[in-house]
């Protein structure tokens, strides 16, 4: 598969992912808002979506 293609299909599946939770999850969602306005207190959730973003393009790299 082209890298390109690659990359465009896990970013259109993260964005469905969170879309769809959104829906299904509104508790979640006035969370994560919560979470956006109060960054000082949840500098944690930036780390786990910095860890979550490295583990899916870090380690999906090309093999040696």
């Amino acid at each position: 598969m082209n890298p390109r293609y690659a990359f465009i299909f896990k970013l259109l599946g993260t964005i469905i992912l969170i879309v769809a939770l959104a829906f299904l999850f509104p508790p979640v969602m006035r969370f994560v808002e919560m979470a956006a306005s109060e960054l000082v207190v949840f500098w944690w959730l930036v780390l786990l979506l910095l860890l979550a973003v490295w583990l899916i393009w870090g380690l999906g790299g090309k093999k040696k």
